[in-house]
């Protein structure tokens, strides 16, 4: 049996396409959701953390707060992604929403700066602490589910989904963020209604654990598992992790740019347009929102065309193109909603072009038996680093006048997303091992 064929069993066997697809996504779709939720109201709720007699302070450390959350990113890649390697990618993508969700409901139920003083910006830390670590293992758990789950000649289109479910999630904390703008005066979202959008994550992460909890293991890893039991060698994970050691920094090389330019244009323009360039906050709304829409449709062409001319070319064309257009981009944004939304969908479109098929690539770099824990140790890592402090960056150098240092960083990090690409084989069509 080829592997096209062997995939397609695979499929039979196991859950449905449409249940593959929705219980791998719905997790990043709620992680995006929070985070973009984070970003998005910390207006509000900043002053209800942090001293108000100087807002502009108490913004940049709810941002900094934010970037905190990706700390323990890392650390849950290597737990969950563990977990994922020895008890299932199901059981892994189960426990981490949980975790997930349970830091949604503390952020919601916080008492604030006025309540109980500095416990009040320590709880959320800690809620966002506790999100990082369930969304680090996130990342290994369902890339590696649906992509072994996936037909070998479908497997760039069905990664495009993941990103479809992320960016979901931020259209949904948008959607959220414009319903209770018009509902809320701007005194009765700070005092209270930002925390709605928190609970409702908690919600969503709560039918997440039901959806996910009827899903079937992967054929592959079963597949694994009986091997195991068979009496097949078992390499230790650091062994098996040290062997794959260049897959590993592939993926830091690989993700580096993308995750910067991605929370640049998800989450850092919109706080920049809105706090530095005088944009309605409900128009920056309506600009993200459709950005948002524009960045899923073509999230399924870039898939598709990757299933025919490979991944390589996709890569290079999102992130050497990000490289290209970032600085005319950021100078496009001023007062204007009709330029902020231009930019925003400019830079997301030639983004998409690496982000519908990162997925795929990542899973096809490392064998079965450490699939996840390899995906998800460098991925988790590298998105603390870069992607996490990217509003906070954007918007402090902006205030400080130096915006051109930021759109040099970032051309920086994709060009080193493009170096890795034209080092690296081309990962279409093998089977999975």
């Amino acid at each position: 049996m080829d592997a096209t064929l062997q995939a397609v069993a695979r499929n039979e066997r196991g859950s449905p396409a449409k249940s593959v697809i929705l219980g791998a996504g719905i997790g990043n779709a709620l992680e995006w959701y929070d985070f973009a939720s984070f970003v998005l109201f910390s207006r509000y709720f900043s002053t209800q953390f942090f001293h108000a007699e100087d807002p502009t302070a108490a913004f940049l450390s709810t941002l900094a707060v934010f970037a905190v959350g990706f700390l323990l990113r890392p650390i849950g890649g290597i737990y969950f992604g563990w977990l994922s390697d020895r008890r299932g990618r199901r059981f892994a993508m189960v426990a981490s929403m949980a975790v997930t969700a349970a830091g949604c409901l503390v952020i919601a139920v916080s008492p604030t700066y006025a309540s109980i003083g500095l416990m009040a910006p320590a709880l959320l830390v800690f809620g966002r602490l506790l999100q990082g670590f369930g969304l680090g293992g996130e990342i290994g758990a369902s890339f590696t589910f649906l992509v072994e789950s996936a037909p070998v000649h479908r497997r760039g289109l069905w990664s495009s989904s993941m990103f479809i479910a992320i960016t979901g999630g931020s259209l949904l904390a948008t959607a959220v963020g414009l319903v209770l703008t018009q509902v809320f005066t701007t005194d009765e979202m700070t005092r209270y209604g930002w925390r709605i959008p928190f609970f409702l994550g908690a919600a969503l992460g709560v039918y997440a654990l039901f959806l996910r909890g009827r899903l079937k293991e992967t054929s592959a890893f079963e597949q694994e598992q009986n091997e195991a039991r068979a009496g097949a060698p078992v390499q230790p994970m650091a062994q098996a992790i040290w062997e794959h050691r260049a897959s590993v920094l592939r993926i830091i090389a690989l993700t580096a740019g993308p995750t910067l330019t991605f929370n640049t244009w998800m989450s850092g323009a919109i706080t920049f347009a809105t706090h530095f360039k005088g944009v309605d906050a409900r128009q920056g709304l309506w600009a993200l929102c459709i950005g948002c829409l524009v960045y899923m449709a073509v999230q399924p062409f870039w898939g598709a065309l990757s299933d025919r001319i490979g991944r390589k070319p996709n890569l290079l064309m999102g992130a050497g193109g990000s490289a290209l257009v970032i600085v005319p981009l950021l100078m496009l944004i001023d007062g204007s909603f009709v330029r902020l939304t231009l930019a925003i969908c400019a830079g997301l479109v030639v983004l998409a072009a690496w982000t519908a098929i990162a997925p795929a690539v990542y899973a096809e770099l490392f064998p079965t038996r450490i699939r996840a824990t390899g995906v998800a140790i460098p991925y988790s890592l590298t998105v603390a680093i870069f992607g996490g402090t990217a509003p906070y960056l954007q918007n402090w150098m902006a205030d400080h006048g130096h915006l051109g240092w930021f759109a040099a960083y970032l051309i920086a990090l994709n060009l080193l997303t493009v170096l890795a690409v034209v080092r690296m084989p081309e990962t279409r069509g093998q089977p999975l091992e």
